[in-house]
């Protein structure tokens, strides 16, 4: 039997770790298998790049590391125009075509797909093309994002890692505050459609506040070190009274200190740049390139001038986070789901392995059910809890 592996996407603290368990668990069943990585996702599988795995190793050492040992990349079998412009395939070829008969070829009898919402729906459209040129192929994937955004999943893997490794950044970085007057530190966290890594991790940094000892004769007060907003995308907020509220901050406390979701206001920097006629990159998937676009940046100009702040510091945690080995909480999710993804391929169901909203247990869900875009639910009583304890009104 021979099993592929490919991630696909941005990286979480959890790709290396999954195909980790995945071979663990395949090896306990006792069966002759040989395990295929296609490198760089699915590029890799357009363009035949592959590798070997051998099973000479002893495979929890792989989840000491984060990223992927297999590398990753963005590309929609669905978009054939960006797979030429790649040069992946030739002009004429067709990539699910492509993609199928490289899986032909290397004669794959199961092929795990560990990546967003992106990656599992572009599986699915490769399942259903496949069955119809009646090519018999299980596709099963593991849901990963550090954004926590795709539905109906209720928890995907790397969040938990990714949230706890924010919190630790901005333990860090908060100490910048001591370098200026009037300082403004925006702590810009990934997170285009979904503010849940941005609220979880604040949640996570005010608890971390608890077991600290501050000085306030030395000027070491809890309220420089606290966090003063929080904004994600969810959330229309009135900025107008934000200014005079953080202004006010500022004022007492000499910094302030945001918790910033990268979508938190794109459709305003977005629609800015449309109005200066400046070009708005899009990836394959259609979404704005962010990165290219710093929303951070964009809203520290006016956060600057609103707060006569002295130093603006704009610091992005997303590259950190995302690039950690998993945590305690996260290596259970993954061997939980590793054991259901193995079991569920083995009988030759087709789907994403995770656990629903509604339901408590891991189940494989149906690729057509798998999309992108979930909200971060702000009506949580913890997250309600939070804005209280830092007196932000929305």
């Amino acid at each position: 039997m021979k099993i592929a592996f490919l991630t696909a996407g941005g990286i979480a603290p959890c790709l290396s770790s999954s195909i980790s368990m995945l071979i663990q668990e395949y090896k306990k069943q006792n069966i002759d298998c040989e395990f295929i990585g296609y490198l760089y996702g699915y590029k890799g599988l357009l363009t035949g790049q592959k590798i070997t795995i051998s099973q000479d190793f002893d495979f929890n050492e792989l989840c000491d590391f984060g990223g992927s040992l297999l590398g990753n990349s963005r590309v929609k079998l669905t978009n054939t125009e960006d797979c030429i412009h790649q040069g992946y395939i030739k002009r004429g070829e067709a990539p699910l075509d492509v993609a199928a008969n490289q899986l032909k070829k290397d004669k794959i009898d199961i092929l795990h797909t560990i990546g967003g919402d992106d990656t599992n729906s572009t599986a699915g459209d490769l399942v259903k093309f496949l069955s119809e040129k009646n090519y018999n192929l299980t596709v099963v994937g593991l849901p990963k994002t550090i954004d926590n955004d795709i539905y109906p999943i209720a928890q995907t893997l790397g969040a938990y890692t990714a949230a706890e490794q924010t919190n630790i950044f901005f333990q860090n970085i908060v100490n910048e505050n001591t370098t200026s007057s009037r300082q403004l530190i925006i702590h810009e966290i990934m997170g285009r459609n979904c503010g849940w890594l941005t609220a979880y991790s604040a949640y996570l940094y005010r608890q971390s506040l608890k077991n600290k000892k501050f000085l306030p004769e030395l000027l070491v007060n809890k309220e420089k070190w606290d966090i003063h907003a929080i904004y994600i995308p969810e959330i229309n907020y009135n900025f107008e009274n934000e200014y005079l509220r953080l202004k006010k901050i500022m004022d007492m406390h000499d910094c302030v200190n945001i918790f910033f979701s990268e979508g938190a206001g794109l459709d305003m920097v977005v629609q800015d740049m449309i109005n200066k006629n400046e070009e708005v990159d899009y990836d394959a998937f259609g979404h704005v390139r962010i990165d290219n676009i710093n929303p951070g940046q964009w809203f520290a100009k006016i956060f600057k001038e609103k707060l006569s702040a002295d130093k603006v510091l704009v610091q992005k945690s997303g590259y950190f986070a995302r690039s950690s080995k998993p945590n305690a909480n996260d290596l259970k999710l993954i061997r939980d789901s590793a054991i259901f993804a193995v079991k569920s391929a083995l009988n030759q169901n087709n789907g994403v392995v995770g656990i629903r909203e509604d339901s408590e247990k891991i189940s494989l869900i149906n690729f057509e059910d798998i999309r992108g875009g979930k909200p971060f639910n702000v009506n949580l009583d913890w997250f309600n809890d939070l804005l209280k304890n830092i007196k932000q009104v929305v």
